[in-house]
């Protein structure tokens, strides 16, 4: 792995206008930064990235498998009884997923290291998935990286394919929160790839789902709806007043109800009791649990919901605090993970994040901050293989 900086490509901000790409700047500062990337040999993309990805992704699901049938594992996932049975009626009906994304540490020499898994409401696909991709070409045409250059990502081609499988006899509706310019331009992503599947789609925010008779959602028209995506996190439509109509499962949604399994940090914990000393794990506890570190050692504090690192501090051995990040998470049951910094390029560490689509490896995205936290806000950097 390999950075170094490229020239930017003149009239960036024509070209993000022009694809959509409202969200290339975030609170006036940079968000998408193509004034360097990131090279990669195809070896390392097939062994160190693809690979175990998919393998992660196997133990995953079995992780699930065990967890539907454990009552013990679902307190500690601090989900509400009242949703373990939908939950695990979802997971053996084979609810359809549709995508996830596992963030990795990655230092070139050892194995990567699964930090996390966002395995329902993840962000950074349309950056993964086009407009990095569309950089790529661009640049090849203009040498700025070689010309027979590739890249890690089929994620649109399967995103479209995944949509034709799934594809039912009622419209596909699209929900995201108002008021939410990246969460927005996310969703009008996933529904263009939707459409270009053969799907009838709607789009509808969250805030103005409607209740029909017999406990239905409905939209604007009080047309009752089947199906849909949201991106809204799954333990949230738990608390929401309408939550208990998960449990009638009278619509499908995407990302499934077995979802919130995986997309629950106690996941981290649950691998390494499953998978002890896996080469792609980190050592990872819950609260209460003997911890699981040398002496000395430093360590992750990770709210079990946090989302774009809320509420995550990392700590030494003397437990002092190395770098924390506010949020709105702090009142959560927590759970622990051995702390393995990022690598380092300048001033700003670096994240891989590797995105599985329909249980495959299918692509990366790859975002920096000059935090070891890694935020909503952190930059995405494009990427190219070569060699």
């Amino acid at each position: 792995m390999l950075r170094h900086d490229v020239a930017v490509r003149p009239g960036l901000e024509r070209i993000a206008r022009d694809h959509g790409f409202d969200f290339h700047i975030i609170d006036n500062e940079i968000y998408w930064d193509e004034s360097r990337a990131y090279r990669f040999t195809l070896r390392q993309i097939e062994e160190q990235i693809e690979k175990p990805t998919a393998e992660l992704h196997q133990m995953c699901l079995e992780v699930v498998d065990r967890a539907v049938a454990d009552e013990a594992v679902l307190t500690q996932l601090a989900i509400p009884p009242l949703y373990w049975d939908a939950i695990a009626d979802s997971w053996r009906s084979r609810d359809p997923s549709l995508y996830g994304r596992m963030d990795f540490v990655w230092c070139g020499k050892e194995p990567v290291k699964l930090l996390e898994y966002n395995a329902d409401t993840p962000t950074s696909l349309y950056e993964s998935a086009y407009f990095q991709w569309l950089w790529m070409e661009d640049s090849r045409r203009s040498g700025v990286i070689p010309r027979d250059a590739d890249q890690y990502n089929a994620i649109q081609d399967k995103l479209i394919a995944r949509f034709a499988e799934i594809q039912g006899r009622h419209p596909l509706y699209f929900c995201c929160c108002k008021d939410t310019e990246e969460d927005r331009g996310t969703v009008l992503y996933l529904e263009d790839c939707a459409r270009q599947a053969g799907l009838d789609t709607r789009f509808i925010y969250i805030d103005d789902l409607g209740l029909g008779l017999g406990g239905v959602l409905t939209d604007l028209d009080d047309n009752v709806i089947r199906q849909a995506f949201k991106l809204y996190p799954l333990e949230w439509m738990m608390r929401d007043e309408n939550g208990p109509l998960l449990c009638k499962r009278r619509e499908q949604w995407l990302e499934p109800l077995w979802k919130s399994i995986l997309s629950n940090k106690g996941l981290l914990p649950l691998l390494w009791r499953y998978f002890p000393n896996h080469p792609n794990l980190l050592p990872a506890w819950f609260d209460g649990e003997k911890p699981l570190l040398a002496p000395g050692a430093s360590y992750v504090r990770k709210p079990l919901f946090s989302r774009e690192g809320g509420n995550v501090t990392i700590l030494d051995g003397a437990h002092n605090v190395i770098d924390h990040e506010d949020g709105d998470y702090g009142h959560e049951p927590m759970i622990f993970q051995a702390f393995q910094p990022l690598p380092r390029f300048g001033d700003s560490y670096t994240l891989i994040g590797s995105w599985v689509v329909d249980d495959e490896a299918v692509g990366m995205g790859i975002r920096e901050d000059c935090s070891l936290i890694t935020k909503d806000t952190s930059r995405f950097i494009p990427h190219y293989i070569a060699g």
